[in-house]
């Protein structure tokens, strides 16, 4: 029995040593220099050397020490980095997360743990501080209080309706909170009751709060700003000069002559009302994102410094909003959308920070956007010239050329009557290149570097274009009702969408007489140019797949839940995420240098080597004295085991699995390689029980070993 104990732990003991071997080759952020991120909201805390400055966003915690010079991403314990909502009581600070609850940290960030006894839904919209009560809304309707720094939360419920709980704000002992749709409602007894208070509150979508003495602010979403001195009894809409009645934020700084109100507006920028809202002026000089969402008041030498927390990073006013300054020195959460490879060059395009350039493998990265002025960057294309390369971005105000690598970019939409560019794609044209680009408005083709645009849409009965792809002279799109072939340089196209389990299309690959379509559920495979189509997503399925990239057998797909790889057609596929935080949601995949790249919503850019996220390693690059295959370790294994195999000579090299009928069910191997040592996982986790074989072939030689999945 001792002996049996001794052999199960000895096998434990090797099994675990193995995975966390292999798990070291992980993916790793690559964004230094990529600077911005999605800022939910802000907190201020005294800290040990002066003011604790932190911005929640969707890449975690982030603190600034010296008025936002530079930034430390402080997520230790954090589980869930989707932040929506901070606040400050005493010494310990308050995370809200979208998903993962509530997190306190008693020393300034530098770790969290997770308190969310009583939490009765933990998606977490807002917080908000009573004496040493804390309060939280949750995106189903509920409020919880907590009257020991989040140990436990009780519901404080009484009358309100069921609907999302979007802001909380105290005033004295009253409590307001803002509730979607439904208004501003009153307790003033902590939470045990509830009154709607909405006289005169045209815009019941309540998104923000701010108080100045008596008088209460509320933000809405689409109606602008609205007062009350009365305690919320009546309410008046203060909205003279409020250009943009989207309001995200509100805020309030002691000036000189009284009180200044800032409002964060969705897409209009900040305004500043120095009267109470009774006038409102525009104050977005040097605001280069205005799309803000939160804002901090913080003291400073010669007034107060006033941060914006945008959906591209955090920028700074000292002067009133007269003007803004960028202040994102170490922000990494920046959304990427597209990614593009130009020689040695590796452009990343963001969700709000423009276009970045590497030319270092993604070691670093510098902003790119001198005449760029869509900051929204979707889609990239490279065109080679006769003495320059050429670089097109489509963004949310058209396309942009450059002719060097980044450094200016000239706006080239002449003909495009929709700006909102998605796609970008080069194919060769009967007298020259043709580039296409797909919008929200349909295709447009230009043949001369973007000159001049002209609309080709005739028989493209769904104009949302998210992908194309080009397998010698069909053009695929993707869009919105499914995928269009077009055979004459897009003067008309045909849907080919039978057997296409989704309609919304968002990414395309083509290798060889295979075409794959990546889905909002899975993805589909056509080896028929589209007439007909089989779902291919075991392993994906209801996972949103965003991108997809083909390096010879290898198909990778970027999707909602992180990389996922298929080496058999899609006819299966196996997670290649390991080293990501949380489940990232990956927008663009690139391989370039021996890598592959992730552009990820709200994390930047990410890397991993080619050769680890197939799982081969080169051990040891010595010339074996034989071709050879090893016994896989650990044998019988669940579901994870490593094969071992020598190559005496530089060559294409196969490894594949078979089950017990004979039937070829993964490839793990299919690729040109040099002498020496290599080893290889495979996952069996989409496997039943039983015997398997493995097979290699290489320049003449072949073995064929057996091993057993056990459950």
């Amino acid at each position: 029995m001792k002996k049996s104990i001794i052999s199960f732990v000895f096998f434990l003991f090797v099994h675990y040593s193995l995975n966390i071997e292999y798990c070291s080759a992980q993916w790793v952020q690559t964004s230094n220099g990529i600077d911005g991120g999605n800022v939910s909201c802000f907190a201020v805390s005294p800290g040990f050397s002066g003011t604790d400055l932190f911005a929640g966003t969707e890449a975690g915690v982030f603190l600034s020490t010296n008025t936002g010079a530079t930034w430390t991403a402080v997520n230790n314990g954090l589980t869930n980095i989707s932040v929506r909502a901070l606040a400050v009581s005493g010494t310990n600070i308050f995370a809200g997360t979208w998903g993962g609850g509530v997190f306190r940290s008693t020393n300034h960030g530098a770790n969290w743990i997770a308190v969310n006894n009583g939490m009765t839904h933990l998606s977490i919209n807002t917080l908000a501080v009573l004496g040493t009560d804390i309060f939280v809304g949750n995106r189903v309707g509920t409020v919880l209080r907590s009257t020991n720094n989040g140990a436990s939360w009780t519901p404080a419920n009484g009358g309100l309706p069921y609907n999302a709980i979007c802001a909380l704000a105290v005033s004295g002992t009253n409590i307001f909170v803002g509730v979607a749709s439904d208004g501003v409602y009153l307790s003033t007894n902590n939470g045990a009751s509830w009154t709607a208070v909405n006289n005169g509150l045209a815009g019941l979508s309540v998104v923000t709060f701010a108080v100045s003495g008596t008088s209460i602010f509320v933000g809405t979403w689409g109606n602008g700003v609205f007062l009350s001195t009365n305690n919320g009894t009546n309410w008046t809409a203060v909205n003279n000069g409020l250009a943009n009645l989207f309001v995200y934020a509100l805020a309030v700084s002691p000036g000189f002559s009284g009180n200044n109100l800032f409002a964060g507006t969705f897409g209009g920028g900040t305004f500043l009302s120095t009267n109470n809202g009774a006038n409102w002026t525009a104050v977005n000089n040097g605001l280069t994102i205005q799309d803000v969402r939160a804002f901090a008041v913080s003291p400073g030498f010669s007034g107060n410094n006033l941060f914006a927390g945008t959906w591209g990073g955090v920028f700074l006013s000292t002067n009133i909003g007269a003007s803004w300054t960028e202040v994102n020195n170490g922000f990494t959460g920046t959304s990427v959308y597209a990614l593009a490879v130009s020689g040695a060059n590796i452009f990343a395009g963001t969700g709000g920070g423009g276009v970045f350039l590497s030319t270092n493998n993604g070691t670093s990265w510098t902003a790119v956007n001198s005449g760029l002025t869509g900051h929204v960057v979707d889609a990239f294309a490279v065109l080679p010239g006769f003495s320059v390369t050429n670089i097109f971005a489509g963004t949310s105000d058209g396309v942009f050329l450059s002719t060097n690598n980044g450094t200016n970019w000239v706006a080239v939409n002449n003909g495009l009557t929709n700006l909102s560019v998605r796609a970008l794609t080069v194919s060769p044209g009967f007298s020259g290149t043709n580039l296409f680009a797909g919008t929200g408005g349909g295709v447009f083709l230009s043949t001369n570097n973007g000159t001049v645009w002209t609309a080709v849409n005739n028989g493209l009965t769904n104009q949302d274009v998210h992908a194309f792809a080009v397998s010698g002279t069909n053009l695929f799109a993707g869009t919105g009702g499914g995928v269009f072939l077009s055979t004459n340089n897009g003067t008309g196209w045909t849907a080919v969408n039978y057997g296409l389990t989704w309609p919304d299309v968002y990414s395309l690959a083509v290798s060889g007489n295979n075409l794959f379509a990546g889905l909002y559920w899975g993805v589909c495979l056509s080896t028929n140019n589209g007439t007909s189509w089989t779902d291919v997503s075991s392993g994906l399925s209801y996972i949103y797949v965003d991108a997809l990239t083909i390096s010879g057998n290898s198909i990778f797909a970027g999707t909602s839940f992180g990389v996922f790889l298929s080496t058999n057609n899609g006819a299966s596929w196996v997670n290649r995420y390991q080293g990501f935080i949380n489940s990232p949601n990956v927008k663009t995949l690139l391989i370039s240098n021996d890598y592959i790249f992730a552009g990820i919503d709200y994390q930047s850019v990410w890397r991993r080597l080619f050769s680890d996220i197939l799982g081969i390693q080169n051990i040891s690059t010595v010339t074996p004295s034989a071709f050879s295959l090893s016994q896989n370790y650990p044998n019988p294994f669940n579901p994870t085991t490593v094969i071992r195999f020598q190559l005496s000579a530089a060559g294409t090299a196969s490894l594949k699995i078979f089950d017990m009928l004979g039937r070829d069910i993964a490839t793990l191997v299919n690729e040109k390689l040099n002498a020496g040592t290599y080893t290889i996982d495979w996952n069996a986790s989409e496997f039943p029980s039983g015997v398997y074989f493995y097979r290699l072939t290489a320049e003449g030689y072949g073995e064929t070993k057996r091993m057993v999945l056990v459950r």
